[in-house]
């Protein structure tokens, strides 16, 4: 699991990483809309448990990875004698990794915060109540989030393994 499978000269897991990033946006935008439009919330709710498990997942795969290579900065440039990126590219590459981490970081605390208050606050079976427009705000904040996330996720690959 040395090489990625996208073509570039990344690693698996972080491959792995960059298409969780690509489908979970398509997902969230879809639960939201069966909860919104069609008010199906139990599915909204089978695909939000998905979206942390998959976010989970993301996140571990991507820490582990980190650890096993020592850092990403050993991905991109594998090769000591002949670097693909130089101080000054990697230097870039860190400041757009910085911005990525504040919504990487905060993103799953606001999930797991929605996905924890939505299973203890709602009825069984789902409808809506009491707890409904907290429940709105903290959706929406972690759907943002989540997007930023995967945007910044995806230019941070860009410029590491692509250009």
């Amino acid at each position: 699991m040395q090489h990625g499978f996208l073509g570039y000269d990344s690693s698996f897991m972080l491959d792995f990483v960059v298409c969780a990033l690509v489908l979970v946006v398509p997902i969230l935008v879809y639960s939201i809309w069966l909860v919104k439009f069609r008010r199906n919330f139990a599915t909204h709710r089978l695909l939000q448990l998905l979206l942390g498990g998959i976010l989970l997942v993301a996140v571990i795969a991507f820490e582990v990875d980190m650890r096993l290579h020592g850092g990403w900065e050993k991905i991109v440039n594998k090769d000591p004698e002949s670097p693909r990126l130089t101080t000054e590219q990697l230097a870039q590459v860190s400041q757009i990794l910085s911005i990525h981490l504040i919504f990487a970081i905060s993103t799953p605390v606001l999930w797991a915060t929605t996905l924890f208050l939505a299973t203890r606050k709602f009825p069984k079976p789902i409808q809506p109540g009491e707890h409904s427009s907290q429940h709105k705000l903290l959706g929406w904040l972690s759907a943002i989030d989540l997007t930023f996330t995967s945007i910044t996720g995806l230019v941070f690959y860009y410029f590491a393994f692509m250009r």
